[in-house]
């Protein structure tokens, strides 16, 4: 029997190499350089785009642990980033060329893998579809076709997530406006001086300029908040901050403008800023949505972004492991089922390589604990409301909080060794 992988990006080479490495024969599939893509260059696998780094190897932040989980696994392309290194200081920066060569010349060598050159217009099964942000219009149909025409977003409009841990709760109050729902947001109240600040703030921040594949029409499910300032001082008090059916329990009263912070876990570890997808730049978010009362000591688990994106509502369309539903032997991987950087993609490739090789030979698949990191990610992607699914990256928001009053100082350096530790018994496990 031969499998198909589909993409030939960070994920599709893991799934493919992990299915080799397990006796499986691999046809994988890539449509470059037959049909180009605005971002890539080359027709190699495992071309890097945007960036040339892999964030840091430190294992108290969230990439450096889930690279360290991932070299345990067996990941195939994190030791060939440790062979194209350049100076970065702790992130894995690389050279791109050097690291794509050394992935193609490595996939092309094992006697398991076929690499088929061409667009792929189906779903393939036993397989794995792993093409990432800018699938092609004709395999995005099919997707559609088979999951719904619901399941595929093809524009990201994404807010800042805050750690819970961060805000200061003193000046914030938890409503649903008109009392809806229950105490599901948190509110920051804004005073018209507040208000203005902000809004000034907003209309003259730094935006990030993105690559032609990442310039998209706006439209009003994507409205960059900053966009919305210009468009009038007002427009955002009487769209996403407005203050009518939230009445400050503390006062009694309604404020100028009211920020809410929407629960992204189910343990209220994450939150996000409603309505605030935005284009700023990184220092940018980190100065404007500090001015926000509540939000002075605020950390960015992610900053908010709107490019081209195509990916999966995988929280209401895949099943375990990320497989569709009605077909274990169909799996789906990258950047495509909602998952945000190039560690995170790599990953969950590995991961469906593996378990595409279990299910073959009559085993289940197995996913790690959600107090690693990979883990946490597959649980975010099963778990999260599908109503107001976006695409994740690896942080410590997504692990299980740790049991007890933990020192802030200590915190991540203790969830990184229950991770390691977790990860490792159940690498037993499998």
């Amino acid at each position: 029997m031969t499998v198909t992988v589909v993409g030939g990006g960070l994920a599709g080479t893991e799934a493919a190499w992990a299915l080799a490495e397990r006796g499986v024969d691999v046809t994988l599939c890539e449509m470059r350089p037959a049909v180009s893509t605005p971002a890539h260059q080359t027709g190699r696998l495992a071309e890097l785009v945007c960036s040339n780094t892999f964030k840091s190897v430190d294992h108290t932040n969230a990439h450096g642990l889930l690279k360290a989980e991932l070299r345990e696994l067996g990941s195939v392309l994190l030791p060939l980033a440790d062979a194209a290194r350049v100076p970065g200081g702790s992130a894995l920066a690389v050279d791109r060329d050097v690291f794509s060569r050394l992935a193609d010349e490595k996939l092309r060598a094992h006697p398991r893998i076929t690499i088929r050159v061409g667009e792929v217009t189906t779903l393939p099964s036993p397989g794995i579809v792993a093409t990432g942000p800018l699938t092609s219009d004709h395999l995005a149909k099919a997707i559609a076709e088979q999951l719904g025409t619901g399941a595929l977003a093809f524009h990201d409009a994404i807010a800042p997530i805050i750690s819970d841990d961060s805000l200061d709760h003193a000046q914030l109050f938890a409503a649903s406006r008109y009392g809806k729902g229950g105490d599901d947001y948190l509110n920051a109240p804004m005073s018209r001086e507040q208000y203005e600040a902000f809004i000034d703030a907003l209309i003259a921040g730094d935006q990030f300029s993105g690559h032609d594949f990442d310039e998209v029409p706006y439209f009003e499910g994507c409205m960059p908040v900053e966009e919305m300032a210009r468009r009038g001082r007002d427009t955002p008090r009487f769209g996403p901050m407005k203050p009518v059916g939230l009445a400050d329990p503390r006062t009694g009263r309604e404020a100028h403008a009211v920020l809410q912070l929407r629960r992204e876990d189910a343990a209220g570890q994450m939150w996000n800023l409603v309505g605030c997808q935005t284009r700023l730049r990184i220092p940018e978010q980190r100065r404007v949505f500090s001015m926000v009362p509540g939000l002075g000591n605020a950390e960015f688990l992610r900053y908010g972004s709107i490019h081209r994106n195509s990916y999966l509502n995988s929280p209401a369309t895949l099943a375990e492991g990320l497989t569709l539903r009605d077909d274990p032997h169909l799996f789906f991987a990258g950047q495509l089922t909602g998952v945000e950087g190039y560690t995170e993609s790599l990953g969950t490739g590995l991961l469906a390589g593996i378990n595409l090789a279990r299910t073959l030979a009559g085993q289940p698949v197995m996913v790690p604990p959600p107090t690693t990191m990979l883990g946490g990610l597959y649980r975010y992607l099963r778990d999260a409301d599908p109503s107001h699914f976006q695409p994740m990256n690896a942080n410590f928001g997504l692990l299980d909080p740790l049991p007890g009053k933990v020192k802030k100082d200590q915190k991540r350096e203790r969830l990184a060794a229950r991770a390691l530790g977790d990860f490792h018994a159940w690498m037993a496990a499998l």
